[in-house]
């Protein structure tokens, strides 16, 4: 994985390159997180949607999208390559120069959210190299830092919101801010544009989706060890949370998104 900048790294939390071989189209399911994800698709027009629900699709050579509680659908045929980037919700103030809030549950294209970066995707087309293509979009986004320098949200609600990213109940994390509960949500919910049960529950989620990927991978999955390790009461609490977050259960999660999988651990999924 490419290393981040320091002056982004705040603001961005992954870039990755990938490069993937279908064994046909399909549909891939671009699972909530509390990042915004950003995408800059390389062969052809990248189409998402929202649970795979027509009204709510786009297409284009780039994709923005908002934090989100329902699955994405990104549909791809037999071969797609492409940069993604995962921002922290205080890089959308930081790099779009507005609030995470104005984007949730959004798919929007670049000229959507910033126009000052809707000829990225024209200025990567005739690049070769993944080095070149990078470097490009370092200094893009280090020149939208440089031209937005918005003010981060008060110290306080950056801090909730690190606090709900790390697992903190939202009861203890308004304690330790020193907001009722009540002012908490409001003011989590106006920066980030979900409440702050959703977001804990959201980075809870997205622990357990990297944990159970990398399970996968190394060919030792267990809804249930997954379960325990990422704080869900049981298998049945993480099957519950991943049903609503992602649409299917993790064993079908698995069947779909890793094909040569036989089996996700014992019991019930």
């Amino acid at each position: 994985m490419p290393v981040v900048h320091p002056a982004l790294a705040p603001y961005l939390r992954t870039i990755t390159t990938y490069d993937v071989a279908f064994g046909g189209p399909g549909v891939h399911i671009g699972m909530p997180s509390t990042e915004l994800t950003f995408v800059l698709p390389l062969d052809e027009p990248l189409e998402v949607s929202w649970d795979d629900e027509p009204l709510t699709r786009t297409v284009g050579w780039s994709s923005v999208s908002g934090l989100h509680t329902t699955a994405a659908a990104v549909h791809h045929g037999h071969h797609q390559r492409g940069i993604q980037l995962g921002l922290t919700p205080s890089g959308a103030r930081a790099l779009w120069g507005v609030p995470a809030s104005a984007l949730a549950g959004r798919l929007l294209g670049l000229d959507d959210v910033d126009p000052g970066l809707a000829d990225l995707p024209a200025r990567l087309a005739d690049l070769t190299s993944w080095d070149a293509r990078l470097a490009v979009v370092e200094r893009a986004l280090l020149d939208s830092l440089d031209r937005h320098a918005q003010r981060p949200p008060r110290p306080e609600v950056g801090q909730a919101v690190a606090l709900l990213t790390r697992g903190r109940s939202v009861a203890a994390t308004a304690a330790d801010v020193g907001f009722s509960r009540r002012r908490l949500t409001t003011l989590v919910q106006d920066e980030v544009g979900v409440s702050p049960k959703s977001f804990q529950r959201l980075a809870r989620f997205g622990r357990a989706h990297d944990v159970m990927r990398r399970s996968v991978l190394a060919g030792e999955v267990s809804v249930a060890r997954v379960a325990a390790e990422c704080g869900y009461a049981d298998q049945a609490h993480l099957a519950r949370e991943w049903t609503g977050f992602a649409g299917c259960s993790p064993s079908e999660w698995v069947r779909r998104e890793f094909p040569n999988v036989q089996a996700v651990g014992a019991g019930p999924a």
